[in-house]
C-alpha cells in the first residue's frame, strides 16, 4: 500500500512537471519528447519517489515502533514508552500512547500498593485475635469479658475494612446501588455527628453542627451517613486536643452543601491533589486511608462532588465540601 502511494506521488509529480514545461514553452504540446526532456522527467520522477519514501517512512517507522510497544505493553512489560516523532497525527498518537502507558503503570503500582496495605491492615487484627485466643486456650488469660471484648473489637476493625473495600470495588465497576428515599439531611447530619461526639469529647475537641434546621431531599440515607461519618472521623483524626471540628449543612442554590472544617494539621500542598486517592494517609494518624476515597465515590454516585481546601499550615486545618443535588 505504501509503495503504491509513493508511485502515485511520483507519477503525479512527473505529470505536473510535464504540464508545467508545456505551459512555459519549454515543451510544445505536439512536440515529441526529447532525450533531455525524458531525462528531466525521469529525474523528477526519481526525486519524487525518494521524497515520498522519506515522507512515508517518517510516518511508517514511528507507527511500527508504536505497534511494537503496544505488544510489549499487552504482555505486561512496565515502563514502555515511545519517541514522539513523525508527522503531527503520528506525534499525537505517540503522545496518547505514552499517556495511556503512564496511567497503566500508575494503576499497576496502585494495585500492588493496595494489596500490600490491605495485607498490612488485616495482619494486625488477625495477629491480635490469634494471640488472644491462644493465650486463653493455654490458660494464660481467663476466658472473660475483659479479654474477649478486645478481640471482638479487632474483628470489627476487619469488618469495617472489608466493607470499605467492597464499597470501593462496587463503585469501580459502576455497581454501587443507591436506595433513594426522601430524607432530612439536616437531621441525618446531626444524628451522625452526634455518634462521633464521645470520641471528640475524649480527645478534647469541640464538635459543632450548624446549618438549616430541615433539608429534605431524595438520596440514600445510609450512604449519606457514610459520607458524614468518614469526613468527621477524618477531621477528628487530624485535629489535636483543644481544636474544633465544625459541620454545616444547608441549601445553596439547587444543591445541598455539606461542609466539614477542622483546625488540625492541614494538608500539605503536594498531597492536596491526591487527598481522595486510596490509602493516602499519614503513618502516625491511623485509619485505612480509604475513607476519603469512599466519600468521593459516594458523592459522585449521587450526582454530586467533593472538594478539599487547605493551605497546609498547622492549625488552619482543612475544609471539605460535598455538594449533592436537591431532588424531589
Amino acid at each position: 500500500m505504501v509503495l503504491g502511494l509513493v508511485l502515485l506521488v511520483g507519477l503525479v509529480s512527473a505529470l505536473a512537471t510535464w504540464v508545467a514545461a508545456s505551459l512555459l514553452g519549454f515543451l510544445a504540446p505536439s512536440a515529441t519528447p526529447s532525450a533531455v526532456t525524458a531525462v528531466a522527467v525521469l529525474v523528477v520522477l526519481v526525486l519524487a519517489i525518494l521524497a515520498g519514501i522519506r515522507v512515508f517512512g517518517s510516518a511508517v517507522r514511528p507507527l511500527g515502533e508504536i505497534a511494537s510497544a503496544t505488544d510489549r505493553l499487552a504482555d505486561g512489560e512496565p515502563g514502555v514508552r515511545v519517541r514522539v516523532r513523525g508527522p503531527r497525527p503520528v506525534r499525537s498518537l505517540a503522545s496518547s500512547f505514552n499517556t495511556m502507558a503512564e496511567r497503566l503503570d500508575r494503576s499497576r503500582d496502585e494495585r500492588r500498593a493496595m494489596l500490600a496495605d490491605v495485607t498490612h491492615e488485616l495482619r494486625t487484627p488477625i495477629t491480635v485475635v490469634q494471640g488472644g485466643l491462644e493465650a486463653m486456650l493455654d490458660g494464660v488469660h481467663p476466658y472473660d469479658e475483659d479479654h474477649v471484648a478486645p478481640l471482638l473489637a479487632e474483628t470489627a476493625v476487619m469488618g469495617r475494612l472489608l466493607d470499605d473495600l467492597r464499597t470501593l470495588s462496587l463503585a469501580d465497576v459502576g455497581a454501587l446501588t443507591l436506595h433513594r428515599e426522601a430524607a432530612d439531611l439536616a437531621g441525618l447530619t446531626r444524628e451522625t455527628a452526634a455518634v462521633q461526639g464521645t470520641l471528640a469529647a475524649a480527645k478534647g475537641i469541640a464538635l459543632t453542627v450548624t446549618g438549616d434546621e430541615r433539608l429534605v431531599t431524595n438520596l440514600d440515607p445510609v450512604r449519606y451517613r457514610e459520607i458524614v461519618t468518614n469526613l468527621v472521623a477524618n477531621a477528628l483524626r487530624h485535629t489535636p486536643s483543644g481544636g474544633r471540628v465544625e459541620v454545616d449543612v444547608r441549601a445553596v442554590d439547587d444543591d445541598a452543601l455539606l461542609t466539614v472544617l477542622d483546625t488540625g494539621e492541614g494538608i500539605p500542598p503536594d498531597d492536596l491533589p491526591r487527598v481522595f486517592d486510596r490509602y493516602q494517609r499519614h503513618a502516625d494518624t491511623g485509619g485505612t486511608g480509604l475513607g476519603l476515597a469512599i466519600v468521593r465515590d459516594l458523592a459522585e454516585a449521587h450526582g454530586g462532588s467533593v472538594t478539599a481546601e487547605s493551605d497546609g499550615v498547622p492549625g488552619n486545618g482543612a475544609t471539605f465540601r460535598v455538594r449533592l443535588p436537591l431532588r424531589d
